[in-house]
Parts: C-alpha cells; structure tokens; sequence
C-alpha cells in the first residue's frame, strides 16, 4: 500500500497581505487561550514542508517542540539550509563545511529519533544549471545526505534535457526528482509529472501566478494563485498513477497567500478519496467556495 501524504509548505504566515490569520487561523489577538497553530494544522492534514529552515539552520529543541505538538504518524519534510543549495544568500561565504553538514543533521535528529522525519528538500535556484561542476556537487550532497531520502528540485531546463545522465544520478542515491507545477518560461525545466525511484514520490506545487513570478512587489505575491478544481483534477490523476509505482507519496502546496494552499490540499485530497476529516474554519470555506461539500465546517470564529 502507498501511504500518500498532502499538505502545505508551511504553516505559520502571520504577515503580509497573505497571512493566514482569519482565514484559517483566528485573528490577530483574538486566538483562545492555548491554541497551537501547528497542533490545529495537523489535525487536519498528515504532513507539512518546513521553509524555516531554509532561512536558519534547524534547532533540535524547535524540532522536539514540533514532535510534542502533532500527533503519531504525522511527518516533517525539511528543506535544506539555504547554504547546501544557495550560496550566494548567506553572508558566510566559505564553503559547505562538515560542521555545517552536522549542525544539519543534529537539528533534525529529533525528529528522526521520532519517527517524524519525511523527506529532505534539496531546492536549488532557477539559474542552477547543469554543468559537470553541478553534477559534481548534486552527487557530492546526495553522497553527504545518503542516510536521508532525499527529493532535488531542479529548475532548469538544461536539467531535463539532459536525460538518462541526471535520471541515472538521482537513482543512484534513491533521490526523488522533485514534480513541480508552476509557470513554465522558456527555460524553465520540462517533467511528466512521473517519479523517477520506487522509493518515494515527491511534488510540489508553487502556483501559475506567471504575470508576478519575476515581477512582484513583496516575494509573497508571487505565490497568490488558487488553483480550480478543474485545474487540480490532472494532477490528483497524476498522483493516482504514482501510487501504483512507488512506495510513498509527498505532495505539497506552495500557494500559500491567504491560506490558499490550505484550501488546494483540501480540494485535492478530497478529489483523492482521502478528505479531510477535522472540520475546517467557516472563513476558509466562505473564502474559497469551491471546498463547500467537501469539508465539514466549524461555527464562525471558533477554532476549537
């Protein structure tokens, strides 16, 4: 049996014009006593990216907290520390060292220890492209990681024209070829949205808001696109034909201005006989119309 897990990258998005806050968490101020944001998300879904550490290493005392605040059986896939995948972001040039590599490795542990641990995120920049040095360093962090599942996403189309090479790579190490839907420009990467290893399939989807990709006045705004129903359909087919190929599935929505993700993982997951079962914020439903039927509602404003 494939065990598919859906949810969001990210749960915690409580600024900007597209913070959650009111939509499916409760207002600024007006949460009850002891709410827990990610307590609440996990009863409703069965697994979440981590984005945070991206921006900072991970901090095995955050990641125990993570483990004491979601129920058995649910999952963490963690994206790499911006170091492994973007140098050129972080103030500290010099190169990925072993101490960055454990300091890594000992923030998660926790989750590890757990049993809470899904995938690693190895996301690499649009403008990586594939070149004998990239492949060198692909290997060598695959190599690094190889006690971990790891899923790369790759961006560039260079990445797909290559073929068998870069297939041959990634199966080498057990490493899922991250599916993604996103807009698609000239050089943007081409897949068939099929998983490259047995082991475990892994998508994500970031929107097709192309006209604010690379233009945007705030990074979120790239990211404010609902996906119809209509829309989600492919992909839920997609994903129905993986699961006769692997053994796990991971999906996720990066859509994530006004929760909009939280509602696609709803539709989706509903269209995948997999619905969730927790009732949902009257605010999120009034929001997005389309998840009426397919979700149970709770009273407006009560978030318990």
């Amino acid at each position: 049996m494939t065990t598919l897990r859906i949810g969001t990258s990210g749960w915690n998005y409580p600024s900007g014009k597209g913070a959650w806050n009111g939509i499916f968490y409760p207002e600024k101020g007006a949460a009850p006593k002891g709410f827990d944001e990610l307590a609440f998300y996990a009863a409703r879904f069965n697994t979440v990216e981590v984005n945070s550490t991206f921006y900072g290493q991970p901090r095995a005392s955050a990641s125990l907290g993570w483990v004491k605040r979601t129920p058995p059986g649910f999952e963490f896939a963690v994206k790499l520390y911006q170091k492994f995948t973007h140098p050129n972001l972080v103030a500290d040039k010099t190169p990925v060292s072993s101490a960055d590599v454990d300091a890594f490795k000992g923030g998660i542990e926790p989750l590890a220890a757990a049993d809470r641990l899904g995938p690693l995120l190895a996301q690499f920049p649009a403008s990586f492209k594939d070149t004998p040095e990239a492949r060198t360093y692909v290997e060598w962090l695959l190599s690094t990681f190889r006690n971990y599942r790891v899923a790369v996403e790759l961006r560039h189309r260079s990445w797909s024209d290559a073929g068998q090479p870069l297939f041959d790579l990634l199966a080498e190490f057990g490493a899922a070829w991250t599916q993604i839907d996103e807009p698609k420009f000239r050089l943007s990467i081409r897949q068939n949205l099929l998983p490259n290893v047995k082991g475990f399939y892994y998508m994500r989807l970031h929107g097709r808001n192309a006209a604010q990709w690379w233009e945007h006045e705030k990074s979120e705004d790239r990211y404010n696109y609902l996906y119809s129903e209509a829309e989600l359909k492919p992909i839920a087919e997609a994903v129905k034909t993986a699961r006769a190929l692997v053994k796990k599935q991971y999906v996720y929505l990066n859509n994530h201005f006004a929760a909009q993700a939280v509602a696609d993982a709803a539709v989706l997951r509903h269209l995948l006989d997999e619905p969730v079962t927790a009732p949902m914020p009257a605010e999120l439903v009034w929001r997005y119309p389309m998840l009426e039927g397919k979700v149970t509602t709770l009273p407006p404003s009560r978030l318990l």
